[in-house]
């Protein structure tokens, strides 16, 4: 796929949403593993091994950090969905082992969901902190890490409608992709923290009010969907090839994945639903068994430099977690820095709703997410 820029949001939304969404989250339960702290030891050397989602990163980026610091960086795009990407690694993690890596890349629930389990190390502070130093306010106390001990933010960005307009140009809101003339063409994300509380939302359904059984009669809403054909299939990040190939024409997808398609189709848009997004952040944690976690710390204070950051914010286009992006932007883009796409308006996300989970105790999360995957795996 050619490279361009990824739709993202802005400082702006950042401060003005995202402190306040993630106050409403309720993520996580007890802690049922030990969590130790990883030192740094030394300059960075030897090899280190990131695991991230596709289409987060520039090209340049990971040479300029081999160039600065001698580090050899292997940089692997194998997280598609969160939930696939903890079942890939939790039986190495069980046994103390990263399987190589060093960093992964995954959202706020499940780097929640890791930290409880023991699987993440918590952060040397001292190592860290020139990365710390640059992290925007709205983003330094979130509800499940409110210390910043043991995630960073890699991104953050905008759930919500990826439509070819040529093919669907009718498709404002999510209930849109139950319309029979979409049978078989629309698809929705196996992230249910994305796309359940976006088919309550379209529903009139607060997601941060909403009761377990709000989910579970918006997770038989999708389920009859699926049942029925009208949902084609349930993807983590590879719906892009369907879009690309014509054999989805609207999903629920993320905002910067839109622009990567845009390369190749200028029909494919991000669309607000009319009802509002859903707002997330993506963020680097340490697991345990890091082999090289002085390097590790080293990456996260290099792309936490303003400048750094920039030139990766310019690629993606998503939120920024970095102080001073927008001013960089202003003199090396001008047009990228005053798009309404990445700096959007508080009008244009008024309706947007920081991810949550489902209400209640452990058992009851464990029965929606049960009964989600039921639909999901058929």
């Amino acid at each position: 796929m050619t490279t361009v820029r990824r739709l993202g949001v802005a400082l702006a939304l950042l401060a003005a949403l995202v402190l306040a969404g993630c106050e409403q989250a309720v993520i996580g339960g007890p802690k049922t593993g030990d969590v130790q702290t990883v030192d740094a030891s030394g300059k960075p050397t030897g090899e280190l091994t990131i695991s991230n989602w596709p289409l987060y990163i520039d090209k340049q980026t990971i040479g300029d950090f081999e160039d600065e610091t001698g580090v050899t960086v292997k940089y692997i795009e194998d997280v598609n969905d969160n939930a696939e990407f903890f079942g890939k690694v939790q039986p190495q993690l069980d046994q103390g082992e990263s399987g190589g890596r060093s960093i992964f890349v995954v959202t706020d629930w499940m780097a929640n969901k890791m930290h409880n389990l023991g699987y993440l190390q918590d952060f040397d502070q001292e190592a860290v902190k020139p990365a710390m130093d640059n992290l925007v306010p709205s983003l330094q106390s979130p509800s499940f890490d409110p210390d910043r001990s043991f995630s960073l933010p890699w991104q953050s960005g905008m759930t919500g409608l990826v439509v070819n307009t040529a093919e669907a140009p009718d498709v404002k809101s999510v209930n849109d992709l139950f319309d029979p003339q979409y049978k078989g063409q629309v698809e929705m994300l196996t992230e249910m923290r994305d796309t359940v509380p976006l088919v309550m939302k379209a529903d009139g359904v607060d997601p941060t009010t909403a009761t377990k059984q709000d989910w579970l009669d918006a997770i038989d809403k999708i389920k009859e969907a699926s049942d029925s054909g009208q949902i084609r299939k349930f993807t983590g990040n590879n719906y892009t090839n369907d879009l690309a190939n014509g054999d989805a024409v609207a999903v629920i997808g993320w905002s910067g994945d839109a622009i990567q398609l845009q390369a190749d189709n200028p029909d494919i848009k991000f669309v607000m639903p009319e009802q509002g997004c859903m707002i997330w952040s993506d963020n680097m944690v340490i697991p345990v068994g890091a082999p090289n976690p002085t390097a590790a710390y080293a990456w996260m204070n290099y792309v936490y430099e303003p400048k750094n950051q920039a030139q990766i914010t310019d690629y993606n286009f998503y939120f920024s977690p970095v102080t001073g992006v927008k001013e960089i932007l202003q003199k090396s883009d001008p047009q990228a820095a005053k798009s309404p796409l990445i700096f959007p308006t508080d009008e244009y996300t008024k309706n947007c709703t920081t991810q949550v989970d489902p209400p209640g105790s452990d058992q009851d999360v464990a029965d929606v997410e049960q009964a989600f995957q039921a639909v999901v795996t058929g």
